[in-house]
């Protein structure tokens, strides 16, 4: 937040930007005075690269305190940063003043929360056979609710919907997949491809997946004589690292590059990130999904196929600041 910094410090320069995490003027001056906030803050991770590329670790340990944070979430080595610690509050850099606020929130948020109570009766942790509710029937319908009311068709402004099985019975299925592994976590839905396939024969569809690894794209005639309509599935998941993730053709200029959109009706679902339309301008009919579970799979091919209305809403960000993406 630099231009909120240099609006409550007019005196400040470039060079004295900070992290929200360790600004005085937003965390005490804006948060808790102006606002009023009386509950706790919590710097964010201490290791990710705001607070580490802003000065050195034995500064901005208790730095974060003095400034208004009233916890340090994540050690790197305990002895070390609990020595930071003791070393600004030596040094007067968190005063006793701060200090007492700061024990006097956590502590507020303690027993709000009843946790010595809790933790006398042995109840901070639940039983394991209390996860048995996840799954239960009341959360399938919120999130068979929240597939309907979410489902969003961007564009369509040729009417290539519904693509139904009396119709374009044999489809060419491209499936667009980003890293399958980020951070040593893997995709929350690997089996997303086979549940698509699935999905559309259970519906009487002849689906043909695509091979992306090659450039090959044969002869067009044929394409159009064996081919009723392109789909087009993005399943590309990403990690906290990035707020978006372009897409990665598996090979250049592989034959997965929307070539055919001219050719025969073609239909992009992203089931993920919702700006791919960056890299897939061409395409003419494009549905955000949001996510690659089976509920979303099964709703969004009833609303392509014509059985479901879409009611999701969209926002110029779609269109990631291009004319042509709207056509």
């Amino acid at each position: 937040m630099p231009h909120y910094q240099k609006l409550l410090d007019p005196s400040l320069l470039d060079r004295d930007i900070v992290p929200a995490t360790l600004a005085k003027e937003l965390i005490t001056g804006l948060l808790k005075e102006q606002l009023g906030f009386n509950g706790m803050v919590v710097t964010d991770t201490s290791h990710m690269l705001g607070m580490t590329s802003a000065m050195r670790r034995e500064d901005y340990a208790p730095g974060s305190i003095a400034a208004g944070c009233d916890m340090f979430l994540f050690f790197n080595d305990f002895e070390e940063d609990f020595n930071y610690m003791m070393s600004g509050y030596r040094k007067g850099l968190i005063t006793e003043e701060r200090l007492d606020d700061a024990v006097r929130r956590i502590l507020g948020l303690k027993a709000k929360l009843n946790l010595y109570s809790k933790k006398k009766a042995g109840a901070l942790r639940k039983p394991q056979e209390d996860l048995g509710v996840i799954g239960c029937e009341d959360h399938l319908k919120m999130r068979a609710d929240a597939a309907d009311k979410g489902i969003t068709l961007i564009k369509n402004p040729f009417d290539q919907l519904p693509i139904r099985p009396e119709t374009h019975r044999r489809i060419r299925l491209y499936y667009l997949q980003g890293e399958v592994e980020v951070g040593g976590i893997a995709p929350a839905e690997p089996m997303a491809l086979e549940r698509v396939v699935a999905e559309l024969e259970r519906r009487g569809f002849e689906v043909t997946v695509n091979d992306g690894n090659s450039r090959l794209k044969g002869r067009i005639r044929e394409y159009r004589e064996n081919v009723d309509a392109a789909l087009i599935v993005a399943d590309i998941v990403g990690y906290g690292a990035q707020n978006n993730y372009r897409i990665q053709w598996k090979t250049a200029m592989s034959n997965e590059c929307p070539w055919y959109v001219p050719e025969v009706p073609t239909v992009m679902v992203s089931l993920n990130f919702t700006t791919h339309l960056h890299d897939a301008t061409m395409v003419k009919c494009y549905i955000n999904a949001y996510h690659s579970n089976e509920e979303i799979i099964c709703q969004v091919i009833d609303k392509i196929m014509g059985e479901s209305q879409f009611k999701g809403t969209l926002n110029d960000l779609v269109w990631t600041d291009k004319w042509q993406a709207k056509l």
